[in-house]
C-alpha cells in the first residue's frame, strides 16, 4: 500500500465517523418530528368536538337573539302606545286639573287672608277693649 491508498482509507474512515456522528442528531430530530406530528393529530381530534360545540352554542345564541328581537319589537310597540296614551290623558285631564288646582289655590289664599284680617280685627278690638278697661 502506498501513501495515496492510506490517505484514502483514513479519509473514508473519517467520513464514516462523520456520518455516524451526524446520524444521532438526525435520528433525534426524526423522533421529535414524529412527536410533533402526533401532537398535531391529537389537537386536531380534540378541536373537532370543540368546534362542533361552539357551532351549537352560536346557533342557540342566534335563536335567543331572534326571540329577543321579537320581545324588543313588542316593548317598542308598548312604549309608543304608552307615550300616545300619556299624551291623550295629559291633554284631556291635565288642563282641567291645572284649572282646578289654580282655583283651589285662589280659594285657600282668599280664606287665609280673610282669617288673617279677622284675627287682626279681633286683636285690635281686644287691644281697644283692654285700653278702655285700663283707663277707668
Amino acid at each position: 500500500m502506498h501513501a495515496g491508498a492510506i490517505a484514502a482509507l483514513i479519509a473514508a474512515g473519517a467520513f464514516v465517523l462523520l456520518v455516524l456522528l451526524l446520524a444521532i442528531p438526525l435520528l433525534k430530530l426524526g423522533r421529535t418530528l414524529d412527536e410533533a406530528t402526533l401532537a398535531i393529530r391529537k389537537t386536531h381530534e380534540g378541536a373537532t368536538p370543540l368546534l362542533t360545540g361552539a357551532q351549537t352554542t352560536v346557533a342557540n345564541v342566534n335563536s335567543q337573539l331572534e326571540q329577543m328581537e321579537g320581545i324588543t319589537h313588542g316593548v317598542s310597540s308598548i312604549t309608543s302606545n304608552a307615550a300616545a296614551l300619556t299624551a291623550i290623558v295629559s291633554s284631556t285631564v291635565g288642563t282641567p286639573l291645572i284649572k282646578v288646582a289654580a282655583f283651589s289655590y285662589g280659594v285657600r289664599s282668599s280664606l287665609r287672608k280673610r282669617q288673617d284680617s279677622q284675627a287682626i280685627a279681633a286683636a285690635r278690638a281686644n287691644r281697644r277693649a283692654s285700653r278702655r278697661g285700663g283707663d277707668r
